[in-house]
């Protein structure tokens, strides 16, 4: 028997909770094949109905995928991909809440920078001095900007932490964007930035987590005030 309508959205709920639970105490694995949609919803006690949209559900959110003529998976439930929605609801919100993703940003990247300068290993280091070489290099905003990305992600990433590294990730795709129209509007700003990104690399290469952390709030916190002065402006 199908659930009514206002009751369908407790029940779906419930249900993912059910499978998450599932997965949290293993009796789900990684890459794991779930039992069919109408055993699910038999020892889970609901709909067919109610089980697929709590699949759909959590299919969106990474948890789970079909494989076509297989059937339903956990996937590798790897962290990047996981917090991938994190980076979708940044893609998406409106330019007034800008500011405060930049503001996490800042938070978050600081802290990463400053683990990275404690963890950093040589071929991280040389890979983050060739990102800095690619932007001293670059000749237009595009070039600059795809090897600016890469000098923040190959930073974060040397901080050791998956999770910081792929929220960090998420919310400089967003920015990429703010970025690019401060770098149109503000000629000086890729000047600015070369020698802010100096400031950081050397602070890695010196292995100062307090200078790494500095150095970086104030790179991040220059495209904030800029921001901040946008908005005020419109």
């Amino acid at each position: 028997m199908e659930e009514t309508s206002p009751a369908s959205g407790s029940v779906t709920q419930r249900a993912i909770g059910q499978i998450k639970a599932m997965i949290a105490d293993g009796r789900l694995a990684p890459e794991q094949r779930l039992p069919t949609e109408r055993e699910l919803a038999v020892s889970l006690g609901i709909s067919r109905s109610s089980m697929r949209e709590a699949i759909r559900a959590l299919t969106v959110l990474g948890v789970l995928e079909s494989r076509h003529g297989s059937g339903i998976y956990v996937t590798s439930l790897e962290t990047g991909e996981l917090l991938e929605t994190f980076g979708m609801v940044a893609e998406i919100s409106p330019a007034s809440r800008l500011a405060e993703l930049l503001e996490v940003r800042r938070i978050l990247e600081s802290s990463a920078t400053a683990l990275a300068a404690a963890r950093i290993g040589e071929e991280e280091l040389a890979e983050v001095e060739r990102c800095l070489k690619a932007m001293d290099d670059a000749e237009d905003p595009e070039e600059f900007l795809v090897a600016d990305m890469a000098f923040h992600r190959t930073i974060a990433q040397a901080a050791g932490n998956e999770a910081l590294a792929a929220i960090v990730e998420g919310l400089s795709s967003r920015t990429f964007r703010a970025r690019i129209r401060r770098g149109e509007q503000d000629a000086a700003a890729f000047a600015r930035a070369r020698t802010e990104h100096g400031r950081i690399y050397r602070s890695l290469c010196a292995r100062d987590p307090e200078a790494a952390r500095t150095a970086a709030a104030a790179h991040i916190g220059a495209v904030e005030e800029w921001l901040q002065a946008q908005l005020d402006a419109d």
